[in-house]
């Protein structure tokens, strides 16, 4: 996705890529470290300022963004093989509202979950109207069954320059393992059977 992919809907300032690595925490460290990653694009709000009835055009246009944020992810991760937990996120610049973040929930959600080979748990989301420099906590859980325990999780994410009053962050989230040091039994992912994942 260039920033000037879209004009008339999808104006992208910025993008970031951040990827988490992490070895123990405080107990045995595991044969292979946990990897968290977020991908997010500061993205100009097309409705700042203003009331719009219908704002599906704009959903739709933002699907190759998330097409291209969620490739991002998965080839920071290694492959699609490696993912698994997700989550996405929204932050809305002061002179926007919720729904505008909320356009993220089809255009972000479906867009990963099309890159990963369609998995079968919901996308789990957070969003936020907020000042420049706000930080989100994004849950995220397994890809293929929402109630695995074990992939419970979250990622922050936020940039400090956005979103500035005019702007929107999108993000999704990715990560190739559970919790580091998860011991709280529950479903494990080599038990998940068919619809685990829509309950």
């Amino acid at each position: 996705m260039t920033a000037d992919a879209a004009p008339d809907l999808v104006r992208v300032r910025k993008r970031q890529l951040t990827v988490e690595t992490v070895f123990h925490e405080f107990g045995p460290q595991p044969e292979r470290p946990v990897r968290l990653a977020a991908a997010a694009a500061v993205v100009a709000n097309p409705f700042a300022g203003r009331y719009v009835e219908d704002l599906t055009a704009f959903m739709s246009a933002l699907r190759p963004l998330g097409a291209s944020l969620a490739t991002e992810l998965i080839d920071a991760l290694g492959g699609v093989e490696h993912v698994e937990a997700y989550g996405k996120a929204s932050i809305v610049g002061v002179n926007g509202e919720l729904e505008h973040g909320a356009v993220w929930h089809e255009a972000g959600g479906w867009a990963m979950r099309e890159s990963l080979g369609e998995p079968k748990a919901i996308v789990p989301s957070a969003k936020a109207v907020a000042a420049t420099g706000f930080r989100l906590m994004v849950p995220l859980h397994y890809v293929h069954a929402a109630y695995v325990r074990s992939h419970y999780n979250v990622f922050e994410v936020g940039i400090q320059d956005s979103p500035r009053p005019n702007e929107i962050v999108f993000a999704l989230v990715m990560s190739d393992g559970g919790r580091i040091h998860s011991r709280l039994g529950g479903l494990t992912t080599a038990d998940v059977s068919v619809h685990d994942g829509q309950r």
